[in-house]
């Protein structure tokens, strides 16, 4: 039946919007979502971890986070209810495209996915009450690895679609660029 997953480069190097196509009738829908054969031609890497997280507040914001090598992961990132604005940062020094930031809308209904490559900052924007967000880990979590860049940190200087309402203690104190003593990866 060809192709399930759609995969479209985004302007960040290394990152991709990932849209399922879905099979509709008078049920509902379909989708695949995850295919290690579709995928591999992006990353050969295992996924070892599906995260779910739920944000009540419209305006909710978390992040920047990502791992330090030796754990840097690829995450992709999918919003199974409401609507969010999915944010990542390239961290990468060498990168071409390094500190530059990138947001697409993903939502139930629109069903895309955002591929987060290693070496990338990721955060999230609820844009409705009620947000519920999957994310497929290549790496386990290892809390001695991990970063965070304040989300608000105006030398990037992210255009965050609504007011933030909520964001934590940690993210809401995690350090600017100018602070973050060059721990990049």
């Amino acid at each position: 039946m060809g192709n399930k997953l759609n995969i479209k480069k985004l302007p960040l190097l290394d990152s991709f919007l990932i849209t399922p196509n879905s099979f509709k009738d008078d049920r509902g829908f379909f989708a695949r979502v995850y295919c290690t054969e579709e995928l591999s031609s992006i990353t050969d890497k295992p996924f070892l971890q599906v995260n779910q997280s739920l944000s009540y507040k419209k305006g909710t914001v978390r992040g920047m986070h990502f791992q330090h090598p030796p754990h840097s992961e690829i995450k992709i990132v999918k919003c199974i209810s409401g609507s969010i604005f999915d944010v990542i940062i390239d961290i990468r020094k060498n990168s071409p495209t390094f500190l530059q930031w990138h947001g697409e809308v993903l939502s139930r209904k629109n069903m895309n996915m955002l591929y987060v490559p290693e070496g990338f900052a990721h955060g999230f924007q609820a844009l409705t009450d009620d947000c519920e967000i999957l994310y497929f880990n290549s790496q386990l979590y290892a809390p001695e690895s991990e970063g965070i860049l304040n989300a608000k940190d105006p030398s990037i200087g992210i255009d965050w679609p609504d007011e933030i309402t909520t964001i934590s203690d940690k993210d809401s104190n995690a350090p600017y660029i100018t602070n973050f003593n060059g721990l990049y990866i």
